[in-house]
């Protein structure tokens, strides 16, 4: 399907990317582009390959063939310090937060600023740290370990950590993935913060179809290692591609049940 005309000026653009594990193809000459300052969700089944194909994006995989082209510039033939260079403009959040256990707050998020930055400034790292978090509505916090706190102050003190290197890009792994309904939506309603108030682009892989369909500006379903249909929500809820007509209405139904089952507590 074409993608719909309005969605344009890409700054993040996938071409023909393959990846395989052996002899199993988990990428499939992926191509899709990614929209400046807007906000794309990519839905897929588990395994479908959201995962592999994010962090072939950010580089913790490497493609066997494609492109990947960060404001125009195809990256993956660049040698790795230049490639570091361009991925600097990208921040990731990890599904599990991926918070250091051994380290306070404030030593999570100054972490990127010391390590990748090279900040050696300590009180410009204080005021960064402080500034996110306040941006993140956790603060205070700085002095506490990660075991003192909720799933949902995990997610958030990981996005402040992912702010603070002021990215162009920021791409959430399944971002809501085991959180409530509620702090759900509070996760989605931070991600259209992000945009909205930073200006940033926002790539998002998720479980979560009804969040996805009201958060994003584009919306891309990856199966069998391709990308089926990519376009507005308005456009891939009617397209009726079977797979994901499938996939849209078993998300529904599991969504207007769980409200079901809150009104009735």
């Amino acid at each position: 399907m074409p993608e719909s005309e309005h969605i344009n000026d890409p700054v993040i653009e996938v071409e023909g990317l393959s990846k395989n594990f052996g002899s199993l193809a988990v990428l499939d000459e992926v191509s899709l582009t990614f929209p400046h300052k807007r906000i794309t969700a990519i839905l897929g089944k588990s395994g479908s390959g959201k995962s592999v194909l994010m962090k072939n994006i950010i580089g913790i995989l490497e493609p066997d063939n494609g492109k990947i082209k960060i404001n125009g510039t195809d990256i993956v033939p660049l040698p790795e310090k230049q490639r570091r260079k361009y991925r600097l403009q990208l921040g990731y959040l990890f599904q599990d937060s991926a918070l250091f256990d051994s380290m306070t707050v404030e030593e999570n998020i100054a972490f990127p600023l010391v390590e990748v930055l090279h900040m050696r400034d300590r009180e410009a790292i204080r005021r960064i740290v402080k500034e996110k978090l306040d941006w993140v509505q956790l603060p205070g916090i700085e002095k506490k370990l990660p075991e003192e706190l909720s799933g949902g102050m995990r997610k958030r003190v990981a996005l402040a950590r992912s702010l603070a290197g002021e990215p162009e890009v920021l791409l959430f792994d399944e971002p809501t993935t085991g959180l409530d309904p509620v702090l759900e939506e509070s996760i989605n309603n931070l991600i259209q913060r992000v945009n909205r108030e930073l200006g940033m682009t926002c790539i998002i892989i998720t479980h979560d179809i009804v969040g996805s369909f009201q958060l994003a500006d584009k919306i891309a379903f990856l199966d069998e290692g391709s990308i089926q249909v990519a376009g507005t929500p308005e456009d891939v809820a009617n397209v009726g591609h079977p797979v994901l007509q499938k996939f849209l209405e078993n998300a529904f139904t599991a969504a207007h049940k769980t409200m079901d089952d809150m009104e009735m507590l």
